[in-house]
């Protein structure tokens, strides 16, 4: 399983700078250049017994980091795709993940049926 960006690698801050996909180095892992590598893991992941209000300006302070960070689509992906089940990945808390999921999985289940019509229609055609 891949570690998180933000795991414990600490950088000296530097203002991010999104970079156009076909400049960056197409063979380096899309973790490379998180932009989260540079913070804290603290501001990603919750304390535990974390105030409700505390949990949503962390929150809220993650997703600006993620707003700027060059790889926050696949870093999204990655995490739908794992499914990382907790901490802010994408700029997605686990809670819009698990929302992000479901309406996947209702549009898969949606788009089968279609297909599954479409193929009745033709065989008696």
């Amino acid at each position: 399983m891949l570690q998180p960006p933000h795991s414990s690698l600490q950088v000296a801050a530097v203002p991010a700078q999104r970079v156009p996909v076909r400049d960056r180095d197409q063979d380096a892992p899309w973790h490379t250049e998180a932009v989260c590598r540079r913070d804290e893991a603290g501001l990603f992941f919750a304390p535990s017994k974390e105030p409700t209000a505390a949990r949503l300006s962390r929150e809220q302070a993650a997703k600006r980091v993620c707003g700027g960070c060059p790889v926050m689509v696949e870093c999204r992906e990655h995490a739908l795709l794992q499914p990382e089940p907790y901490g802010v990945w994408g700029g997605l808390t686990a809670a819009e993940r698990r929302v992000v999921l479901a309406r996947r999985r209702r549009r898969e289940v949606e788009l089968n049926k279609a297909v599954r019509a479409t193929d009745r229609i033709a065989a008696a055609g």
